[in-house]
């Protein structure tokens, strides 16, 4: 059935984790498991691009173990990836996470800003305040509060904005005749003083091709939600119900009025986990398979990380406990808790519930059926987008690109073919002028 939606078009993005979003993921037959397998990263940005997505986007966190998400044990440091991927191809968005509590501003805008050029300008930088704990011993620092990490973040993002406008669009001139490099005039170093950062100086590379990188935040809190509303061109949000979706939708969107914003100047972009089959028997069959070889150990870290509580002393045939408001995923905690009281899961339940999708919108069933909930969605107001969290890699993320975006073209919901070369063009965004340019009608001085 072919729709429409008043000529709006779904943004996608392929959320990367090699061993794959469910716990299990990785110990399917079909599975190519390794984060640090530069060939899978390869094919499975080549496929991105070939499905016509607007986003390559990697996750991040500093801790490995025994018991932590197959996924996250070990990986490439994103960015460094990026990088090499950014010689492979030629459209697709490349979205790496980065902490604004464990880095330096002029670090990380200097390497987005290298990202852009490199990539002739598809960078995006998902900005995260770290939440967990237990990442701070790695750098040997004290973790700073759910409230505090929020305030660093809000200065971290507009030093970064800052110093990516030090030089003018049109600053490297290079005129070997006249000998001049860079024209007069136009280095205009950063000068920002705050609680937690005190920066002065310029970048030391030209203004980039997007005038900055596209941001990416992903908190849904309300700091979180107040950071998006100034800062943020996308927003990676989980919600499972589409009435929750809708509420979310309409909240941030509202918000952006009062910063001189539209509602077409920002993207929200729900995870979502589809488990594809031929059939629906088919893909019942594969998620009960991926949660019959789930490592409990690693499910209870998964979701002792989310609820921000250590739940391996609890019952898990028990129901869900109440638990104590977290100072970590603040708003996941409290969608996956409002999801087992509202559906009346035991704690394995919900234990099994986050090892799949960690509180993101799940589907098991058709490719028809997959289109169908991501439609709905997109057209009632619950999603500008989808960023996609394929079970395992390569095999799940190859149906929904040979099965799943075909239906969704048909009915006119997402592209046939890139609208332009940068990220910011293929997402609609404008270009932001740099906060030194003369004002329209009145030349530069």
């Amino acid at each position: 059935m072919k729709t429409g939606n008043a000529g709006r078009q779904m943004r996608m993005g392929v959320f990367v984790q090699a061993a794959g979003h469910h716990v299990a993921g990785w110990r399917h037959p079909d599975a190519m498991p390794g984060g640090a397998n530069l060939g899978l990263m390869q094919h499975l940005a080549a496929t991105a691009e070939r499905g016509k997505f607007d986003l390559f986007f990697l996750a991040d966190n500093f801790t490995t173990g025994y018991g932590e998400h197959p996924s996250t044990i070990g990986r490439f440091e994103p960015l460094t990836l990026l990088s090499a991927l950014s010689a492979t191809t030629r459209h697709l968005g490349l979205a790496a996470t980065a902490s604004t509590t464990y880095a330096e501003p002029y670090h990380i805008a200097r390497a987005f800003s290298s990202l852009d050029h490199l990539s002739d300008g598809r960078a995006a930088w998902n900005v995260v305040t770290t939440s967990y704990a237990k990442n701070g011993a790695i750098f040997g620092r004290q973790h700073p509060s759910h409230a505090e990490r929020y305030a660093i973040a809000e200065e971290f993002v507009e030093a970064c904005r800052q110093l990516w406008d030090s030089w003018d669009d049109d600053a490297f001139v290079m005129d070997k005749e006249a000998g001049t490099f860079v024209r007069p005039g136009t280095l205009h170093p950063a000068a920002f003083h705050g609680k937690y950062f005190d920066i002065a100086g310029g970048l030391n590379l030209p203004r980039c091709p997007q005038g900055q990188p596209v941001i990416i935040q992903a908190g849904s809190s309300g700091p979180g939600q107040a950071l998006a509303a100034r800062t943020a061109d996308v927003v990676f949000t989980a919600q499972n119900h589409l009435g929750d979706a809708q509420e979310f939708h309409r909240s941030l969107k509202g918000q952006l009025a009062q910063h001189g914003r539209g509602p077409e100047d920002l993207h929200i972009m729900p995870g979502f986990m589809p488990v594809i089959g031929r059939t629906v028997a088919e893909a019942k069959e594969l998620f009960a398979e991926l949660s019959s070889k789930l490592d409990m150990r690693q499910a209870n870290t998964v979701l002792s990380d989310r609820l921000g509580t250590d739940m391996s002393g609890y019952d898990l045939d028990g129901p869900v406990p109440e638990l104590p408001e977290s100072d970590q995923l603040k708003s996941r905690a409290l969608l996956l808790l409002e999801t087992a009281r509202r559906e009346g899961l035991t704690l394995r339940e919900l234990c099994h519930r986050a090892a799949a999708s960690r509180g993101h919108m799940l589907v098991v069933g058709t490719a028809g059926q997959v289109a169908d909930t991501m439609e709905q969605w997109f057209v009632e107001g619950g999603a500008d987008g989808f960023n996609l969290m394929p079970p395992f890699f390569p095999t799940q993320f190859d149906a929904f690109v040979d099965q799943v975006v075909p239906i969704l073209q048909e009915r006119g919901l997402f592209r046939r073919e890139y609208e332009g070369t940068t990220l910011r063009e293929n997402l609609g965004l404008a270009r932001p002028a740099s906060r030194h340019a003369a004002p329209m009608g009145r030349a530069a001085e």
